[in-house]
């Protein structure tokens, strides 16, 4: 983690370095000038930043085995809001540098690029669309979207990459009469986007030609929750460990465009793989609708929220809602040496998917389960259950997963308790 911070800190400063060899105290003494310098040098810095973003969610193996993919989206939007302030700051910093520079206003100035400038109307394109999936992201925002539409608005941050990318070779000072500058950033540019073809789809075709997974059956698990059974070739390839998830795309009427992450709800049987879906959103709900014979295809597995992060003899798990399913999963999983504690939260009883078989494998390890029941303003999981269910609460490792506010609240218990923080692990349902 910090080998990775590191190396995206060394890389911002080189690139702030390269924008700054090109700047010199004349230009800045001209009209526009310091304008102009903040902009060329926001515009280095942003871009850099963009594709540190794109990296962070190509799913690269080595980062995402290490890190494990939640990490990696809560440093992209982290990141975000400094990228896309910057590239901000370069669209108004250069407008205004070249309107004091050739004595026209804003609006006259922004028609200029457009109409005379190569590139600049791709480009403002590019920003806008920048723009929208910065707005899309913003949390009150995803929280009114499908995540299909918020799927497809990031797509297009691809695109507004693209287009971007020839106005700062074409018209950026410190590119014009600089080959060398020019080969450094096209080089970086292009090796991010072979990057992402590779990892995105080159990678997960030929894997899913390999192994030609087909929807088995659909089985109702409790209220609108469904199991999709898997059946396909080569499933032992997969090195799939119990908590991980895939990216599933099925090929069926107004579901084969987009893809969602599922956690698997058992470990794999081959040649069977089980997922389990928490209707919430368009395909998740299409899913309960899918025939046999239908074609998927996958991606992963990712994340690590598995057994192998675990550091103590015991081990707490504790899920609410749909995030039963990867906590079922590792409980498979563990090692017998281990002791386990299972909490599953719940409104009723019958909410709890896989019920019977969390307590079989618990019952056979010789564990605890405990189901705790009723609204959130009825019985919450407070510091005084956690220590009253979980013996001798700091020295385990805890695991949580469920919706977004369950797990924040539990893992603040855990923290007050006195649990270190990295006994603590989690995974949380959102996007």
């Amino acid at each position: 983690m910090h080998l990775l911070k590191l190396i995206a800190g060394v890389g911002l400063g080189l690139v702030i370095t390269l924008g700054l060899s090109v700047e010199g105290r004349a230009a800045l003494a001209s009209p526009g000038g310091w304008p102009l310098a903040i902009g060329r040098l926001s515009a280095f810095a942003g871009s850099y930043l963009l594709l540190v973003m794109v990296v962070l969610t190509a799913r690269l193996p080595w980062i995402e085995r290490s890190v494990g993919q939640d990490q990696l989206v809560r440093w992209h939007r982290k990141i975000a809001p400094y990228a896309v302030s910057l590239i901000s700051l370069h669209v108004l910093s250069i407008v205004l540098g070249y309107s004091q520079m050739l004595h026209k206003n804003v609006v006259g100035m922004l028609w200029t690029f457009w109409m005379n400038y190569p590139d600049m109307l791709s480009a403002s394109v590019g920003f806008v669309l920048l723009l929208m999936a910065a707005f899309t992201s913003i949390r009150i925002a995803r929280s009114k979207m499908k995540y299909e539409t918020w799927w497809v608005v990031h797509l297009y941050t691809y695109v507004g990459l693209g287009l971007a990318f020839m106005h700062q070779i074409r018209t950026g000072v410190m590119f014009l009469g600089h080959a060398h500058t020019i080969q450094v950033w096209t080089t970086l540019w292009i090796g991010t986007g072979v990057v992402i073809l590779l990892l995105r789809f080159g990678v997960p075709l030929v894997r899913n030609q390999q192994y030609q997974l087909r929807v088995a059956s659909v089985t109702h698990e409790a209220p609108n929750v469904y199991s999709l059974t898997v059946t396909g070739k080569n499933i032992k390839k997969m090195a799939v460990s119990g908590g991980q998830f895939f990216q599933w795309r099925f090929m069926a009427k107004g579901l084969w465009w987009h893809s969602h992450p599922y956690s698997l709800s058992a470990l794999p049987r081959p040649p069977f793989l089980r997922v389990t879906v928490k209707g919430v959103g368009d395909q998740s709900s299409a899913i309960a609708h899918l025939k046999p014979g239908t074609r998927v295809f996958v991606e992963g597995p990712y994340g690590v929220f598995t057994h192998h992060a675990t550091k103590m003899k015991n081990v707490a798990l504790i899920a609410a809602g749909v995030g039963i399913t990867p906590i079922r999963a590792m409980l498979e999983d563990l090692p017998s040496s281990v002791n386990v504690t299972v909490i599953v939260r719940a409104t009723r009883a019958e909410d709890i998917v896989h019920a019977e078989e969390m307590r079989s494998l618990v019952a056979a390890r010789e564990g605890h389960y405990y189901e705790i029941l009723g609204s959130r303003d009825e019985v919450d999981l407070d510091d005084n259950t956690l220590s009253t269910l979980i013996a001798d609460v700091t020295t385990n490792d805890i695991f949580v997963c469920g919706p977004a506010g369950f797990t924040d609240v539990v893992v603040a218990a855990t923290r007050r308790l006195g649990v270190p923080h990295a006994h603590v692990h989690h995974e949380t349902f959102t996007f």
